[in-house]
């Protein structure tokens, strides 16, 4: 039988989906699984993308260029302006998802061998990506005790060998919900310039910033015209996940003339995506305000339930809808399977995501899960009551 690759043997299961057949098996049982596992927003999409898709009477679904529809790379720059970051639509590759942007910013700027030093926990697709670019990841850890704030640039110093190429935040952050201040963020800026790095930044969480605190975007750190590369998305701005519409964004030209490559070799993006997403850019902004209030409420219902259990500590998020929480178990991948196959409490259990996925550096994160506070508040206190009767019973309570 012929072998698989070793590039195939090395990607690593989602720890977001790969609970899944015991969370199928648990809904045969007749079990109700509460999903906190995944980033999928019970949100409605905006009507104005809805109507795009009802109204849409093209005979043709042609592919579009390969950089996307330029009415909407246009529009998408009037977005960017209208938030103060000065673009226009030629620094703008429409992607299939923020996904691409990403695979696509590793393999125009990094050669296989290269390195990319990411804060951890980081989302795990950022490894599956570099992995597939032959790219190795570097960690530095960050720590949950200050809500993982951005590590000491001391660490980021430490681990600057020559084949270090980038650094790579998400921000506002999945999987942790902390939001990089302008401070830490100019700190990385001056460490870019001094050792001629690339700054990747994912920022589709943008709009979920709180507590009064602002979003800052490395587009607009001085100086970094040639370096920073921003990766965006209509998934989570707008619930439209399966939409599978994202941008890579950079003033550097010889980086999105390359990239541009890339996105030949892949034809166009979506077509019917790039429709609905530039109908979303007409979205009102009380839309968003309802939705922006939706999670605060969301957020501070869950952390302070998730707190209230013996032994759980869970920070308070300052953006996006994430929360890395610590448990009282002996190893949080055996205690999310468990709660899906053997636990239940009045025909419910909850789904988590093992935090171990979520760290490059072995062996941390095992007491860890990423809960994201995306359901409804009813579903969220009824998923928390579900994990506070699991820590009761469970056999490997620490």
């Amino acid at each position: 039988m012929p072998e698989i690759s070793e590039r195939g043997c090395l990607m690593p299961a989602s720890p977001i989906r790969k609970l899944v057949p015991f969370a199928e098996a648990a809904k045969k049982r007749g079990v109700k699984v509460y999903h906190l596992n995944i980033g999928q927003p019970d949100i409605q999409t905006p009507d104005v993308a809805l109507k795009a898709i009802r109204n849409f009477d093209q005979k043709v679904i042609e592919y579009s260029h390969s950089a996307g529809n330029e009415s909407y790379r246009r529009k998408l720059a009037g977005y960017y302006q209208g938030i103060g970051i000065d673009i226009d639509h030629n620094d703008i590759i429409i992607t299939t998802g923020g996904s691409e942007a990403i695979s696509f910013a590793f393999k125009v700027c990094l050669n296989p061998g290269d390195e990319v030093i990411i804060p951890e926990p980081f989302y795990t697709n950022y490894n599956a990506f570099a992995l597939a670019a032959g790219i190795k990841v570097v960690p530095i850890t960050s720590d949950i005790r200050n809500g993982f704030a951005l590590p000491p640039i001391s660490e980021f110093e430490k681990s600057i060998t020559p084949r270090t190429r980038a650094i790579m935040v998400c921000n506002p952050n999945n999987p942790t919900g902390y939001l990089y201040s302008r401070e830490e963020l100019y700190q990385l800026r001056e460490l870019v310039l001094k050792h001629d790095l690339y700054l990747f930044a994912d920022e589709v969480y943008r709009e979920f910033c709180y507590d009064g605190n602002q979003h800052f975007s490395v587009m607009n750190l001085e100086g970094l015209e040639e370096h920073a590369v921003l990766m965006d998305s209509v998934s989570k701005r707008y619930s439209e996940c399966g939409v599978r519409i994202g941008a890579l964004i950079s003033k550097n030209k010889k980086l999105i003339a390359t990239a541009l490559k890339f996105a030949q070799a892949r034809l166009s993006p979506p077509s019917l995506g790039q429709v609905i997403g530039e109908a979303s850019l007409d979205t009102p902004p009380a839309y968003f305000k309802e939705v922006y209030d939706e999670y605060i409420s969301r957020r501070n219902l869950v952390i302070e339930k998730l707190n209230q259990i013996p032994g759980v500590f869970a920070p308070m998020p300052k953006g996006a809808f994430y929360s890395v929480i610590s448990l009282p178990v002996d190893d949080a991948d055996k205690f999310c399977q468990w709660l899906l196959e053997e636990f239940e409490y009045e025909k419910q259990t909850v789904m988590l995501a093992p935090a171990t996925g979520f760290y490059a550096t072995p062996g941390l994160g095992n007491n860890e899960a990423r809960i994201a506070y995306v359901l409804k508040k009813e579903d969220l206190t009824n998923a928390v009551k579900c994990l506070e009767e699991a820590l009761k019973v469970y056999p490997g309570r620490k």
